[in-house]
């Protein structure tokens, strides 16, 4: 009787295990993600909290993507991407420009704009002078030495009426702002205010700044944007479409809830100052869209405006032709 009992066991063991095995047969394999890298230009900061907000809810996974999000090499986020290492990266219209025509040309296009105005101006001590371009005139600027940059602050200082040769030019090896400037290593300071201007108004020290845009509509450039491989774009625009979509869910999630925001950036990089964070996440959500048609739009007469203005001062090698380096085909707002 129990030699009866343990083969009907087995046999029931049996008949299951095989079933089950049957079973796993006809299930459908788990879709494979699609593997993209995206380079981002600097530590992680606010200007990147849509990417891990769409990291983190899996906005991309959703669009059957899987996104590995690296920090750049010395030679930055532009020659990854234009060596198709990476699909995607973080510019900026005024770093690109030497790489947008001519021989040398870097083929990447900029797909989208990761913030709508250009946020950054000089910042100084309050009360010394410096709230105007003028006031730069014997006090201590530092400067990357680039020529953009050396060519704007000449011409909103002579704009202001004042004499840019008598501004005393130093190297710029500020990492801390506010150190900086307490300091007097240094008086004045180019910055983007959604971090440099935010982190002086969070450590409670006293400053003047003025934004370039405020002084001339031309230099309201883009700053950042993302960067594509543009044979990747030309190979796989649908991917690029999805991934756009889903990088664009994340930043409209930041403006949405820019705490939740900031708490996820964090989570990923649990060495930033969570203070600054929020206070830098509430200021750029007003910006990540503001004017704009849809998230990511780039607007062919500011970009264009710019480039000119490099054009006319020569800054460039070669004519930048318009509409050169930028499109807002692969956006998810362009279908509408």
């Amino acid at each position: 009787m129990k030699k009866k009992i343990l083969v009907a066991t087995l046999s029931v063991c049996l008949l299951a295990s095989l079933t089950a095995c049957q079973g796993n047969k006809n299930e459908p394999k788990s879709e494979e993600k699609e593997k993209l890298t995206f380079v981002l230009d600097w530590t992680p900061n606010t200007n990147h909290t849509g990417l891990y907000v769409a990291q983190e809810k899996g906005y991309f996974s959703d669009e059957g993507l899987e996104v590995e999000i690296v920090q750049p090499p010395e030679d930055g986020a532009d020659a990854l991407v234009a060596s198709g290492k990476a699909q995607f990266g973080v510019s900026f219209q005024d770093t690109m420009a030497p790489g947008v025509a001519g021989a040398d040309a870097l083929p990447t296009t900029a797909v989208a704009a990761l913030v709508q105005h250009n946020t950054s101006g000089i910042i100084s001590r309050k009360g010394e002078g410096m709230d105007r371009p003028k006031g730069l005139e014997g006090k201590k600027y530092a400067t990357w030495n680039g020529a953009i940059e050396t060519a704007m602050m000449k011409e909103v200082v002579e704009a202001d009426g004042g004499d840019f040769s008598k501004v005393e030019l130093i190297p710029n090896t500020v990492t801390d702002e506010v150190s900086a400037l307490k300091s007097k290593s240094v008086d004045a300071i180019w910055i983007f205010y959604a971090w440099g201007g935010i982190a002086t108004e969070e450590a409670k020290l006293a400053t003047d700044y003025f934004a370039f845009r405020d002084i001339d509509p031309v230099f309201d450039y883009y700053t950042p944007v993302v960067i594509a491989n543009n044979e990747f774009l030309k190979e796989e625009p649908e991917t690029a479409k999805k991934f756009l979509r889903a990088l664009g869910k994340g930043y409209e999630d930041a403006i949405q809830d820019p705490e939740e925001a900031a708490s996820i950036l964090c989570g990923e990089v649990p060495e930033l100052d969570e203070s600054l964070v929020l206070a830098s996440q509430e200021y750029l959500k007003d910006y990540y869209v503001a004017d704009a048609k849809y998230w990511g739009y780039i607007d062919p007469e500011r970009w264009n405006g710019f480039y000119a203005w490099l054009n006319e001062k020569g800054l460039t090698e070669e004519e930048i032709p318009s509409d050169a380096g930028f499109s807002n085909d692969y956006l998810p707002g362009q279908d509408e």
